[in-house]
Order: structure tokens, then C-alpha cells, then sequence
């Protein structure tokens, strides 16, 4: 009897082993399905892979007339084109990489330049290399050159730099005009953005003629407006026609941030050409003036009258020589109005900042016609221009 019971009671549990097992086999079953509806709902496994191989490459064909010319422009002008970084006295405020409407928006350290001769004489904006104590000039093939700073015209915002590098790599950048400029025209920045080593850019010429301000105050004329983008580091790189040829220095930037908004600022190529040699000559650009110091426009305002008042007259300058009177003191202890400039060669002075515009760029020994207001009165003063530095 002990053998059958103990086969009777091995035989559920062999039952068990099979149910067990049947259902295992049927969860991998179901695994399985799984596992291939999914691959081939989500990968595409098992339905063939048409499009797995590489496509075929287009023929590019040529290139565009226009892309090929900015394409040799850029690497013809592009050797002309040179990084500069500065150093400074940290307690000093100096040394920003783009002019900004908004003076705190300017960055600082780093610029760019133009070469502007084989003797090794770099150009670049005065507010790059403002207090600097050290300069460090990059050319195109990497080779950093310490540099000197030779000459300074903050009026105009342009510096003159020198490096001792070997005439054999250094590849000025061919000059052109710029009292021939056209709105619309074409034309090319290259630059060292946010140190990114020479970036291209391109756009037209948006105005001409424009006023942007310089250092003291001083207002830079004729400058050129353009819409190609100019951002912080651009400052002293080239603005080049479509001829490749140079038309002027990349200055400023309309902006609250500091950063590209759609206008840009250079100083024109005949302010580089007649300031730059006088700044390689004797280190400042000499200045034709009259020999006065002028009064604040609100000042003059608070007497009722507009034109450039004089304050000083500064002793053995044309001025003093043609009795003109600066601002006084009346008996009973008053301020006594002294003359006005209301007019310069028959062209109206509004303000201080109109009659140095009419004397930037005039040369020392030419004969200028003003009218001035003398106690209500207008009279006509001839006088010849001196160099005041």
C-alpha cells in the first residue's frame, strides 16, 4: 500500500510542474509578441529598411557671381585686418571693445585694427587702447606682436599703433574714398566679435553724414551709417567698398545692450587719411582753431540767445588778435554776456558743438568769416585759422 499512496501523492505535484510550466512558456510567448509588435510599431523591425542607406549628394554647381567677388574679397582683405588686446591699470576705467550709446554697454580688453602701412603702423580706434598699459597686436597667421602706441586723436576716435614686425607679413589694406559714397551701396566689415577671430559681415550703406559724439563731448561728422553687424570687438576693423578697398573704420553702435541692433557706425576714410599721418608724424593731429574756450549751451541759453558764446580768449591766438570778447563781469558784480558766433562762413551756428564741426578738418592758415553777437548787435570778424597744438 505504501508505494501506491506515495504515487497517488506525487502525482499533483507533478501537475503542478506542468501548469507551472505551461505558464511560463505561455508569458514568453507573450513577451516575445510584445517585443516584436513593439519593434515593429516604434524601430520598423521586420519590415525592410528602404531608406537606410546614405541619399545621394546633389551637384552643388557654382557658385553665385556675387558670392564668389565677397568670398575673394574676404581673403584678399582679411590679412590687412588685425586682433589687438590690452591690458590696463585695473583702478583705471578703460579700453572698450565698441562705442554704445550706452557708455556702460562697452566692453573692454580687446579690439580690432588695420594695417595701415609695410612700416608697421596700425590703425584703430582711440577708445580701444584708451589708458592702456599694453597692447598685443595678432596678424593673420597667429604671430602676436607687442605694440606701442604712437599717436592719438580722441576727437576723431582713431589711435595709431606700431608694431616691429618684418615688412614681408604685413599686407595693408588699399585705400578708397569716401566723399563718393552712396546710400544702398554694398559693403563689408571684418572684425574681431566677442573674440572670434575674423568675422565677416556684410550690408549697405544706411545714411551718410551722420553725428556721433567723442570724447570731451566733441562730435565726429560725416560719419558713415551702415547696417552690416557691428558688435563689441568689431571696433577698429575695416568698412571695405565692394571693390575691397577701404572706406572706413567700424566706431559705434546704436544700442541700450551694447550689442548689434540693426546700426553701426565708421569713421570715414578722409578723416583716417588726413589724421593718421600727422598722428605717425608727432604723435596728435594738429587742430585749426580760432583760440577760445566756449560756454555750455544751457549756460549761454539762460541769456536768451543761441550760437557758441565765448568764454576765454585764450592770450596770442587769432582770437585775442581780432578783439574778440569772452564772457565778463559787469560792475554791479553781474555776469556780462561776451561775444556770440552766430554764423561761420555764412553757414548758421546753432551751438558750441556746431562751430567745432565747422572747424574740424579746416587747415591751420585759412581765412574764416564769422558774425558774432556783441551787445545785441551783429558784427563781421574776419580771422586765419592756427594750429592750436
Amino acid at each position: 500500500m505504501e508505494p501506491y499512496q506515495a504515487q497517488q501523492s506525487g502525482g499533483p505535484r507533478v501537475l503542478e510542474r506542468l501548469f507551472l510550466l505551461a505558464g511560463l512558456g505561455a508569458g514568453a510567448l507573450l513577451f516575445v509578441v510584445a517585443a516584436v509588435y513593439a519593434g515593429e510599431r516604434f524601430f520598423g523591425l521586420g519590415r525592410g529598411l528602404p531608406d537606410a542607406t546614405p541619399r545621394l549628394v546633389t551637384a552643388r554647381g557654382d557658385l553665385a557671381e556675387d558670392e564668389r567677388a565677397t568670398i575673394e574679397l574676404f581673403k584678399a582683405a582679411s590679412p590687412g585686418v588685425v586682433h589687438i588686446s590690452t591690458s590696463s591699470d585695473p583702478r583705471r576705467s578703460f579700453g572698450r571693445g565698441v562705442y554704445s550709446i550706452d557708455p556702460d554697454a562697452r566692453p573692454e580688453g580687446t579690439g580690432s585694427g588695420i594695417l595701415w602701412d609695410q612700416a608697421g603702423h596700425v590703425v584703430t580706434n582711440y577708445h580701444v587702447v584708451r589708458d592702456a598699459t599694453s597692447c598685443l597686436v595678432r596678424l593673420q597667421g597667429g604671430e602676436a606682436w607687442r605694440a606701442v602706441v604712437i599717436g592719438v586723436a580722441p576727437e576723431v576716435d582713431l589711435a595709431v599703433l606700431r608694431i616691429d614686425a618684418p615688412s614681408r607679413v604685413l599686407a595693408p589694406i588699399p585705400l578708397g574714398t569716401s566723399q563718393d559714397l552712396q546710400v544702398g551701396q554694398k559693403v563689408f566689415a571684418i572684425g574681431n566679435p566677442f573674440g572670434l577671430d575674423r568675422t565677416l559681415t556684410t550690408g549697405i550703406i544706411s545714411g551718410l553724414d551722420r553725428t556721433i559724439s567723442a570724447e570731451r563731448g566733441r562730435r565726429i561728422d560725416g560719419v558713415i551709417q551702415t547696417d552690416a553687424a557691428i558688435n563689441p570687438g568689431n571696433s577698429g576693423g575695416p568698412l571695405l567698398d565692394s571693390a575691397g578697398r577701404l572706406i572706413g573704420i567700424n566706431t559705434a553702435i546704436a544700442s541700450s545692450t551694447g550689442t548689434y541692433s540693426g546700426v553701426g557706425f565708421a569713421v570715414p576714410v578722409n578723416t583716417m587719411n588726413r589724421v593718421v599721418p600727422n598722428l605717425i608724424r608727432g604723435g596728435r593731429s594738429p587742430r585749426a582753431g580760432i583760440g577760445v574756450r566756449l560756454m555750455p549751451d544751457e549756460n549761454l541759453a539762460e541769456f536768451g540767445v543761441r550760437g557758441a558764446g565765448i568764454l576765454e580768449v585764450l592770450s596770442g591766438t587769432p582770437a585775442e588778435r581780432a578783439g574778440l570778447r569772452p564772457l565778463g563781469v559787469a560792475p554791479d558784480g553781474a555776469l556780462r554776456l561776451g561775444d556770440v558766433v552766430v554764423r561761420m562762413d555764412g553757414r548758421p551756428v546753432g551751438s558750441a558743438a556746431d562751430l567745432l564741426a565747422f572747424l574740424e578738418g579746416r587747415p591751420v592758415g585759412d581765412q574764416v568769416e564769422l558774425e558774432i553777437l556783441r551787445d545785441g548787435v551783429r558784427e563781421p570778424v574776419s580771422l586765419r585759422l592756427e594750429s592750436l597744438q
